[in-house]
């Protein structure tokens, strides 16, 4: 692979350094004031001066860079993934300034890939005019949702309906009253084979017997300033058939299609987040003067900040190998790599952020400071879109097979 960016990537990297420096990142403060003020803290993407910075977005053509193809900005993951990582140096306001925030960048896909013509024009074209707000309902409070073969909601076909019943939670972005559809992932044959017995179908969420139970808290933030995550229940949700998304017993396969570039894009935000870690770390050590020398001088310290600049670096690369073997062998022959920067950047980048913390002493605990923000949210990573322990079992799975194929060979 090419270890510099083509030309196309280089501009939209200048364009949007700019737009952070200019105006994302002066407006961090300016959006929590605005967000503290609401009526309704969950209608975060009502916040003025995010409508703001998504006219400025649209100006500079920084809209809509995840997608692919003709419905998107038409970039490959490679040419994407180092715009990503400069969105994750302010994480929670940049990706919907620029209309490429989770979960509706999964969702976007899901409808550009799957969807039917009508499908996309009711709910694919108010998303990516950024019109209204979108979420994916799969993970279940009475199963291991680690492994979707094993969630329990129902999808049921009556006559021209289908009847959906069962409860999600960690549903995130659902709270929020402008999330309008929800994608939910169910069983609509249990006796089927195990990877057909699932399918995905769409939900508006004024359904009358859709019941959004409560906000759910990580490690203590609602995380209400993006749509929070919510827990709900389907009482016999009725919906068209036509809200199927593709055919019954594809929702395994589509789930797939979608968790690969939405892995690479988490991976390549979080090393945004690490590089301002790692800027806040260093400024912080050289202020700070305990026992009459600057931080900066403590060897442990200098420990720290180097090993951070080497794991970010090696993050980098390998997340960066990822997205040009799913440019070029598809996402099927990217998996090891796409499971290695799953298990790798939410760890890599949770040990910076606590070494960034440290160096804050209890600052870095409070809402001075973003660390603690940005830690929380890191270490909802090592759950999001499979737990660490999940990846790292299929990858040791098929590094042995790989091993035993070798020895074979060799006999």
């Amino acid at each position: 692979m090419e270890f510099t960016f083509d030309a196309r990537t280089e501009e939209l990297r200048s364009e949007l350094l700019d737009f952070m420096d200019e105006h994302v990142q002066p407006a961090e403060p300016v959006f929590a004031e605005q967000h503290a003020a609401l009526e309704d803290r969950w209608a975060w993407d009502s916040v003025p001066v995010l409508a703001e910075l998504r006219a400025e977005a649209k100006r500079r053509g920084l809209w809509n860079l995840f997608l692919p193809g003709e419905d998107g900005a038409g970039l490959t993951n490679l040419q994407y993934a180092p715009l990503a990582e400069i969105s994750g140096r302010a994480g929670r306001l940049a990706p919907p300034a620029m209309n490429c925030s989770a979960p509706d960048t999964g969702n976007m896909e899901v409808l550009s890939m799957f969807g039917t013509e009508a499908q996309k024009k009711e709910w694919l074209e108010p998303l990516l005019a950024g019109e209204i707000r979108s979420a994916f309902a799969m993970t279940e409070p009475d199963v291991a949702s680690s492994d979707a073969t094993n969630i329990s909601t129902r999808i049921v076909r009556d006559g021209d309906s289908y009847v959906i019943s069962g409860r999600k939670w960690w549903i995130s972005g659902a709270m929020n009253p402008n999330c309008r559809v929800l994608i939910t992932m169910g069983k609509t044959d249990p006796d089927a084979e195990r990877h057909k017995q699932q399918s995905q179908i769409l939900v508006p969420t004024d359904h009358p017997d859709l019941e959004i139970k409560r906000g759910m808290e990580v490690l203590g933030y609602d995380d209400s300033d993006h749509g929070g995550h919510a827990e709900l229940v389907f009482h016999d949700v009725r919906v068209p058939v036509e809200n199927l998304i593709g055919e019954e017993g594809s929702g395994f396969a589509i789930s797939q299609a979608r968790l690969g570039p939405g892995r690479i894009h988490h991976c390549m935000r979080a090393i945004g987040v690490a590089e301002r870690a790692i800027e806040l770390m260093c400024a912080r050590a050289e202020e700070r003067r305990p026992f009459g020398k600057a931080l900066s001088e403590q060897g442990v310290v200098r420990d720290w900040i180097a090993e951070s600049r080497v794991k970010v670096e090696q993050l980098r690369l390998l997340t960066l190998k990822a997205a040009w073997l799913m440019d070029t062998v598809g996402n099927k022959g990217a998996h090891t790599e796409i499971q290695a920067i799953k298990i790798a950047a939410p760890s890599t980048v949770g040990w910076i952020l606590d070494k960034a913390i440290q160096v804050h002493g209890a600052g870095g605990l409070s809402q001075d400071f973003p660390l603690a923000n940005m830690y929380a949210h890191s270490r909802t990573l090592r759950f999001a879109d499979g737990p660490d322990e999940v990846h790292k079992n299929a990858l040791a799975r098929a590094e042995l097979k790989r091993q035993a194929q070798k020895r074979e060979e060799r006999a």
